[in-house]
């Protein structure tokens, strides 16, 4: 018998691997940084979880966003962010924007399962939600991108967006964007000086 109560999920839940939010936000930096040849801003993580949800197409409202931050040992701090620890600071924090109220989960990983299995655990109990209308994924591609895929491909009756780094391999039948963007947004990197 699991005596863990259900996890409440939203409406709207974003699950994003902490390592690869990482690997991006440091790749983009030190690239950035090189070619703009100017040091760029910590990322203010109430900026960038609002610049990814406007990406995926969330209007201004009364939107319940709940964002998991699936993480392990090495990726407990979000590279560049403010605030950063996902255990200390930003797990069951909640603050209000514009474009609703966002809530914050850091599950970490250690111990247990690996990143990745715990992601797909996530994945899987998200998909399965009936409360659940509309998932905005953050995924390690590289790692393990083909299970994600196959998950979002055979999802119905649920909005999907997810922030990458390359396109899909395949043609797929959900929404997919460009995590660089709202990253390079939040570190300041205007449209201009592209």
């Amino acid at each position: 018998m699991n005596d863990n109560p259900q996890i409440k999920l939203s409406e709207t839940v974003v699950l994003i691997d902490a390592a690869f939010l990482n690997f991006v936000i440091t790749d983009i930096k030190n690239y950035f940084e090189k070619t703009l040849q100017r040091s760029l801003q910590e990322i203010d993580l109430s900026l960038f979880t609002s610049y990814l949800t406007l990406d995926a197409g969330i209007n201004e409202g009364k939107n319940e966003v709940q964002f998991l931050f699936v993480y392990d040992k090495e990726s407990r701090h979000l590279q560049h962010c403010q605030p950063s620890d996902l255990q200390e600071e930003l797990n069951g924090v909640a603050f209000q924007s514009p474009y609703g109220e966002f809530s914050f989960a850091g599950v970490p990983s250690e111990g247990m399962v690996s990143r990745e299995d715990l992601f797909m655990d996530l994945l899987s109990v998200v998909s399965d939600s009936a409360d659940v209308k509309r998932m905005i994924v953050v995924s390690f591609n590289e790692e393990y991108g083909k299970k994600v895929t196959d998950v979002l491909q055979g999802l119905k009756g649920k909005e999907v967006m997810q922030f990458r780094m390359n396109e899909p391999e395949i043609s797929v039948n959900y929404k997919w964007d460009m995590l660089a963007f709202p990253v390079m947004h939040s570190l300041g990197i205007r449209a201009e000086e592209l």
